[in-house]
């Protein structure tokens, strides 16, 4: 018998495993009623209720001194958070994916303390800290500085309740990437900044931003903590979310809805840069392959 005789085998039909097609379609179903319901229909809910008594009503209640302040304290306080986690994500994953030291579990664990706990606790825990019977408000008062009820109050509680993002999106790619390139680098003669600037910073910049991304718009939608915090001074301490709420406890819906849809237009623009990343980082991965860096070879 030939040997090329025995590697032939009759051709089979290949058989693609799939759900009936009852159930792709109801499960279809359920996932855009779900959607319809607890995100389009809520969105367009603000704009018709935004632009319910015309544009020049709704111009009106936008141009509010106390809606720009609002406006102004939430881009400040996002503008402030965002630099910061970004600064701290970057050294928390080197410290957790580059070395080996005691307490890193703990540092991990730690990370996402945020996610844990409630944004009310977080907020009692800084006037705790910082108020004028707290541990350090004493001090404060001393010096002249004032945190709570204040920006710099509502600063630290959006740092506390953004910084995990960061942290979360690129301590994966770290440990992915590994120490070997680094390591030549170093071997090279490159010094800790050109390392990190030129092959540490390539490498994690796409899941920095898209932690950033994440980090920004948990930072310009927080509520709770914010809220205990800053005290809801009009015109002084008051974010957009709080004027939100000032003015819809005030019966005052259609300007409600008005300064809400600046927050719901910030949440589009973030989403779209958000898509724009996750595209960028599937094209990244995909170059990154083992067989795309194989093809780049021939």
């Amino acid at each position: 018998m030939s040997v090329h005789s025995t590697d032939r085998r009759p051709s089979q039909p290949v058989r693609h495993l799939s759900e009936p097609p009852v159930v792709r379609w109801g499960l279809t179903a359920v996932a855009l009623a779900f959607l319809a319901l607890f995100l389009l229909l809520p969105l367009v809910t603000v704009f018709l209720e935004a632009f319910g008594h015309g544009v020049r009503a709704y111009l009106a209640a936008v141009a509010e001194p106390e809606a720009l302040a609002a406006l102004r304290l939430t881009l400040l306080a996002a503008a402030i958070a965002v630099p910061a986690n970004l600064v701290f994500g970057v050294c928390a994953g080197w410290a957790i994916t580059k070395f080996e030291f005691p307490g890193r579990n703990v540092l991990t664990t730690l990370i996402d303390l945020p996610f844990a706990v409630s944004p009310v606790i977080a907020g009692m825990v800084f006037v705790l800290l910082f108020g004028r019977q707290g541990f350090l408000g004493p001090w404060a008062a001393e010096h002249g500085v004032r945190i709570v009820f204040a920006v710099p109050g509502i600063v630290l509680a959006t740092i506390f309740v953004s910084f995990p993002f960061v942290a979360r999106e690129i301590i994966p790619v770290m440990e992915a990437a590994g120490t070997q390139e680094e390591e030549a680098a170093r071997v090279l003669g490159a010094g800790g900044f050109q390392t990190f600037f030129r092959v540490t910073l390539p490498n994690i910049k796409w899941g920095l931003l898209y932690g950033g991304i994440l980090s920004n718009a948990r930072a310009m939608g927080e509520f709770g903590a914010v809220s205990v915090v800053s005290g809801k001074i009009r015109g002084l301490t008051n974010t957009l979310p709080l004027h939100v709420e000032i003015l819809y406890n005030e019966y005052a819906f259609q300007a409600a809805f008005a300064v809400a849809s600046l927050l719901t237009f910030l949440a589009l623009v973030t989403l779209v840069v958000k898509t724009v990343v996750e595209r960028r980082l599937g094209v990244a991965s995909e170059e990154t392959r083992p067989e795309a860096a194989v093809a780049g070879t021939g």
